[in-house]
């Protein structure tokens, strides 16, 4: 008789946490070993766990003596008004994002590596209003790479609109968790909600450290927010091993998170710092981290990445407002893939020039007012039979008045279309499908293609809107996939 003995959560062993994997920060290390973070200035915004009249009480900071914190470079920012205390919460988010303990162990698994995406980086962490009153009120750029934050409002207030407004004047990717879904609250909470923020739901683990699904609306909020707007942008895995505060010494220290849209997000953070270290390190890519919209070259690689998980599904079930709901509600444009993000955006920029594109890319550019000429980007597929799919993301930022309350700027506010068509031997044009949301700042296309057909992606002032055609600075990426 053989006698099969199966270990709880067996194969989680190794190295943790293991959604990294499943987010593709490990593979993008087996391709990059130097994508440690090296450089990079990440900022976490936490909020303090206790308030007395209506003051934080700042204790919000990650408990930096646990020991996978140990090289881990780390300052604090708050009013300096109360004696600072540690957050459970924090503790766990920022184990994901810049932990590192190479002789870790928890009781079901045993021994194994705890390793971060960005274990190099530089973590700044700021109590959240203090982030408010120094960054967002006065609109200054706070000198990170990147923000990311794991909070939420039921509803847009100045000060959303303000991280808004921060996130287009600067090109800031911010990354904001969207919310733990029915069992918290229905609607997108801001500042995730945010036209201008990239928003994390959380992928469904059942219990597992290493596999997940599609979202649960239950445990991950979804969308459309109160203005008609898609969110998330997409989901990521979120249930990690994770530093515990106050810990004891002669305890493993680490727990599951769970599925929360709270550790979802710092996940997409890891796979972002990988992304921005590469781009600033490499000439030929840094415009994908630069203040001219860098956030949304990022923010569109990330989306044009993401697997399409079961039951994805533009907008409402039926397919009557496909064109206008440019992503699933609660999927978003789908679960990150950060190795996938990495291709696209390692396949370089390809300006819109005369001649094909490569079937990867991205590109930056601008939409002149009432310019009757499309921005056109032109591809061939292959001849082989083999069924390939185009998927394809443009994104541009909302703009906002730079000044309290940050009311939207109308007379600036432009709205795109994305619409994919097919070129014959005649030269006549076939439209194929468009994404013309009248709401979103994102389109977004899932389309199967035709083999050894001339394809072209075609960005243009939307013919539907009756909003003024200014300027707008725009990304756009692609990928097809065999």
């Amino acid at each position: 008789m053989i006698l099969l003995v199966f270990t709880p959560l067996a194969l989680a062993v190794g190295t943790q946490p293991q959604a990294l994997d499943v987010a593709g920060v490990y593979k993008i290390a087996g391709i990059d070993p130097n994508l440690t973070g090296e450089g990079i200035s990440i900022g976490l915004v936490c909020r303090s766990d206790t308030y007395i009249d209506s003051k934080p009480q700042n204790d919000y900071r990650p408990d930096i003596s646990h020991k996978c914190f140990e090289n881990s470079s780390v300052d604090f920012y708050d009013d300096n008004a109360v004696a600072p205390g540690v957050s459970n919460h924090s503790t766990a988010i920022a184990s994901i994002l810049i932990g590192s303990d190479p002789n870790a162990s928890y009781p079901s698994l045993g021994n194994f590596s705890y390793k971060s995406a960005a274990p190099d980086a530089k973590l700044n962490v700021y109590e959240f209003w203090n982030f408010i009153v120094d960054y967002v009120f006065p609109a200054h750029w706070p000198k990170e790479d990147f923000i990311t934050m794991s909070l939420g409002w039921s509803c847009e207030a100045w000060w959303t609109r303000g991280i808004d407004n921060i996130a287009d004047s600067f090109g800031l990717l911010i990354i904001a968790s969207i919310g733990n879904g029915k069992n918290a609250y229905d609607l997108p909470l801001y500042p995730a909600a945010g036209a201008n923020v990239l928003a994390v739901g959380v992928a469904d683990s059942n219990g597992s450290l290493a596999d997940f699904n599609a979202p649960d609306a239950n445990r991950s909020t979804a969308g459309p927010t109160i203005d008609g707007r898609c969110k998330p942008d997409i989901v990521a895995p979120g249930n990690c091993l994770v530093a515990i505060a106050d810990s004891n010494p002669d305890a493993s220290g680490y727990r599951p998170s769970g599925d929360y849209s709270s550790f979802a997000a710092p996940v997409a953070a890891g796979v972002a710092s990988m992304l921005i270290q590469k781009a600033k390190t490499d000439p030929n890519l840094q415009l994908a981290a630069s203040s001219f919209a860098g956030n949304c070259v990022m923010k569109s690689i990330l989306m044009t990445g993401a697997e399409k998980l079961t039951g994805w599904h533009k907008g409402y079930p039926d397919s009557n407002d496909d064109s206008e709901y440019p992503l699933d509600f609660r999927q978003g444009a789908g679960m990150l893939d950060g190795l996938a993000a990495y291709n696209i955006l390692t396949a370089g920029m390809q300006p819109r020039l005369i001649g094909d594109v490569k079937t990867a890319g991205w590109d930056i550019n601008i939409i002149e007012p009432n310019y009757i000429a499309d921005k056109i980007y032109r591809f061939q597929t292959a001849a082989n039979p083999d069924a390939s799919g185009l998927t394809a993301t443009l994104v541009w930022n909302r703009n906002y008045q730079d000044q309290y309350p940050f009311n939207l700027n109308s007379e600036l506010w432009t709205d795109l279309q994305l619409q994919l068509r097919t070129i014959d031997e005649d030269g006549r044009i076939n439209p194929i499908d468009y994404s013309d949301s009248p709401v979103d700042n994102v389109e977004h296309l899932y389309v199967p293609l035709d083999p050894n057909t001339t394809y072209e992606l075609v960005v243009s002032h939307s013919l539907n809107s009756q909003l003024p055609k200014g300027f707008a600075v725009y990304a756009l990426s692609w990928q097809i996939s065999e």
